[in-house]
Formats: C-alpha cells, structure tokens, sequence
C-alpha cells in the first residue's frame, strides 16, 4: 500500500477512523477487527506491527504492546470503496483480550456440529 492509496482512505465516513479487519496470512482465520485513524495506518506500515486509534480513549493503541502479542503485518489491502483494511498478519500469540486466539469465538455454523469447530 502506497502514500497515495492512504490519501484515498475514507476517513471522514465513521468520524475519522476506518474499521481494520484482523486475517491470520497462514489460516485466513479471521482474527479481530479494530478501527485505525490516518496515523494509525502511517505508522502501521511504517513500524510493520498493527497499530490501532482507540475509539474510547482517543490514542494510538499498539496491539501488544502490554502483553508481548504483537501483529507483524504481511499484507495491507484497501478495499473497493477505500473505506476499510484488511491487514494479513502473523500474530505472535492469541489476539483476544480473554486469552483467545480469534476475538470471533464461539462458532455459529448453520449445518455445523459448533462444539466441534476449533480455530
């Protein structure tokens, strides 16, 4: 993703921030989903490591950063209205706050047996 693909970001749509989607590179499994502001992207591709705009309390928030979990981006992609990311990453260790690997936890599979559906 270039300079020139930021400046068609569509920060203005939610108030100056665009909803991140969270992929693992390796399973394609769905990880989190977190909201970045235009430095919060800047410094992502700069850094290499997800860095996100905390909506609550109105500052960067790099993930992992407490907790040594870090995102180590491999691929940022824009989607067709430049209004949305969805960055591949390598995580190094579970993602959620509740010790989870995927924030998407539990499973509800139409035609599924759900219990026995593991990320």
């Amino acid at each position: 993703m270039s300079n020139q693909d930021i400046q068609k970001l569509d920060f203005e749509k939610l108030g100056g921030v665009i909803p991140a989607i969270i992929q693992d590179s390796v399973s394609k499994d769905i990880l989190m989903l977190g909201f970045m502001n235009k430095q919060a992207v800047e410094m992502t591709l700069a850094e290499k490591q997800v860095v996100f705009w905390s909506r609550t309390r109105k500052c960067i928030w790099r993930k992992g950063e407490t907790s040594g979990h870090l995102l180590d981006v491999v691929c940022v992609t824009p989607d067709c209205d430049f209004d949305t990311l969805l960055i591949q990453v390598k995580p190094n260790g579970v993602v959620c706050h509740t010790g989870k690997r995927s924030c998407f936890e539990p499973f509800l599979c139409m035609g599924e047996d759900v219990e026995k559906r593991t990320i």
